[in-house]
């Protein structure tokens, strides 16, 4: 295949590509995924493994670098899904707790086309377990991984070869399950300076991203401004002086929706007023528009795996501060 065929309707030339500086969007990342779908064929069946693991660490920048300096895998889970959208990955992801000893990682890309979704959560799937890898050196031995599609046609070699175990298929929902007592290990290049420099760069890059342009970024405007009672879209339409059915194609074409908007508002502005806020639960939920509290932890422990006040909890000391060292530089985003 040529980059022009791979490339076809993204709109992007191969030239664009080797500047250092520009960005791939998510509907490009869409765009060219379908392309090589349909010129592979029959043998796309688990090109989403094949990519995933390209994925190193390295590849992160400044995302990576703070999982390398965590000092436990535990910690650098919690660090990877706080900052899961400074990532490629165009799905979700977040850690919960399980009472049979294990730590679970709960892939799902609801946002992506059904026809290519197997493709997105495969690939977050095996770039997780290279991460994992380069992290313990240690292949998934003393864990499980089950995926919410049927088993694949060519059969489950690959899958054995890359995740160290036999996945179970047509599961409820997609997991990595990783032993809990692995999670406690040390990890070899844990630095708590270097973490906490790198976890604050994290922090002041996500909200710059977040700051979203064109239509998006208005109505998160809208949507910050109303928080406590949030307008629905079709209100939202109305202040912009559109119809509901154009805000919601226009924002498609963004790669984004209305809900995701609310939900990301949401979620951003909970961490903020759990970590640095003090306020009480009830207080925040409230202040983001939930009638009931239960709603609220509810829908927090979606986006983060676990309920605010442990999350609250489990936070570290604020972090320091202090000039940066040499760091690798940041990678484009994956999302818009």
């Amino acid at each position: 295949m040529t980059a022009e065929q791979c490339l076809e309707g993204t709109g992007l030339e191969l030239q664009q590509l080797l500047n250092p500086s520009a960005e791939v969007t998510a509907r490009h990342d869409l765009v060219v995924t379908r392309n090589l779908i349909e010129l592979l064929g029959s043998r796309a069946g688990q090109l989403g493994l094949e990519v995933g693991l390209r994925y190193h660490l390295t590849a992160y920048g400044i995302w990576g670098f703070a999982l390398i300096s965590s000092p436990t895998l535990r910690a650098a889970i919690d660090v990877g899904v706080r900052f899961f959208d400074l990532t490629f990955s165009l799905g979700q992801l977040h850690a919960r707790e399980d009472f049979d000893g294990e730590l679970h990682l709960v892939l799902d890309a609801p946002d992506v086309p059904p026809g290519l979704r197997r493709y997105f959560v495969e690939r977050d799937a095996a770039a997780i377990m290279t991460i994992y890898r380069e992290l313990l050196n240690d292949p998934l031995s003393h864990g499980r991984i089950q995926f919410a599609f049927p088993p694949p046609t060519q059969g489950s070699d690959r899958y054995l070869e890359i995740f160290g175990v036999i996945p179970t298929f047509d599961a409820a929902e997609t997991v990595i399950a990783i032993d809990a007592d692995l999670t406690t290990i040390q990890l070899p290049q844990a630095n708590p300076h270097t973490t906490a420099i790198a976890v604050e760069q994290c922090r002041e890059l996500l909200a710059r991203r977040r700051a979203r342009t064109g239509i998006a970024g208005h109505v998160r405007d809208q949507l910050v401004t109303h928080l406590a009672d949030p307008p629905d879209a079709d209100s939202v339409a109305a202040i912009l002086h559109m119809s509901g059915r154009t805000l919601r194609k226009r924002l498609a074409a963004e790669g984004t929706s209305f809900r995701t908007l609310l939900d990301e508002v949401r979620e951003h502005l909970a961490e903020e007023l759990l970590i640095t806020a003090g306020l009480p639960v009830e207080q925040i939920a409230h202040r983001l528009g939930y009638v009931e509290v239960s709603s609220f932890s509810q829908a927090f422990r979606r986006w983060k795996g676990v309920g605010p006040r442990a999350f609250r909890t489990n936070q570290t000391a604020p972090v320091l501060r202090a000039p940066a060292p040499e760091l690798p530089s940041h990678p484009p985003s994956g999302r818009i």
